[in-house]
């Protein structure tokens, strides 16, 4: 009975917080797309995070072109072999860039919310938009799933994960879609201060 009070009495002195592990499942946008692994913001989050001094494993389960369905496919098995306390869940855009209906979209997400709400895990959710050329009407009921979900499950939401960066060349890579290695800590920064309430 000793070593837990003696490591939650060490925690209170030294500021440390554990939360145990956090799982990203995202797409390329969390995944380093062209560029080395330890520069993409997910990597940069477990530095911050270990510089800060909290105990968290981070996972970045992100797979360049996947979609809301993939994440479905995935997350169960995640979940099973690395119980977490927070999933952060970026998926939605290469739904949307498909033309994939937004209903469908929106159903997915809420699977993948549930998964792991029903797993005990926090969630955040990192808003995406779509280019402005699919139309104002797909564009605005896109652009609502994310925000109606958080409202509807009570999750945490980054309102659009790609806010400072999407419009800033010198931070994009060549396609105008990826995050350049300039942009990736510009993305851990709009990230961070939804998330790291949940820390604490």
């Amino acid at each position: 009975m000793l070593r837990p009070l003696l490591f939650l009495m060490v925690l209170a002195v030294t500021g440390q917080v554990y939360a145990g592990s956090l799982i990203v499942l995202g797409d390329s946008l969390s995944a380093a797309y062209k560029m080395p692994a330890e520069r993409g913001w997910v990597a940069l989050l477990g530095q911050r995070l270990q510089q800060q001094g909290y105990d968290v494993e981070v996972m970045n389960a992100s797979v360049s072109g996947d979609t809301t369905q993939n994440g479905i496919a995935r997350l169960p098995r995640l979940l099973e072999k690395h119980p977490a306390e927070i999933v952060v869940i970026e998926l939605g855009g290469n739904d949307g860039l498909r033309g994939l209906p937004p209903f469908l979209i929106r159903r997915n997400l809420q699977k993948l919310i549930n998964m792991a709400q029903q797993a005990d895990a926090e969630v955040v959710l990192l808003g995406i938009q779509v280019p402005t050329n699919y139309g104002p009407a797909y564009t605005r009921q896109f652009t609502a799933i994310y925000p109606d979900l958080a409202d509807d499950y009570d999750v945490v939401l980054v309102p659009f994960f790609m806010q400072q960066v999407a419009l800033k060349p010198e931070l994009m890579q060549e396609d105008g879609i990826h995050p350049n290695a300039d942009g990736q800590p510009v993305l851990l920064d709009t990230v961070w201060p939804h998330l790291e309430p949940l820390l604490n």
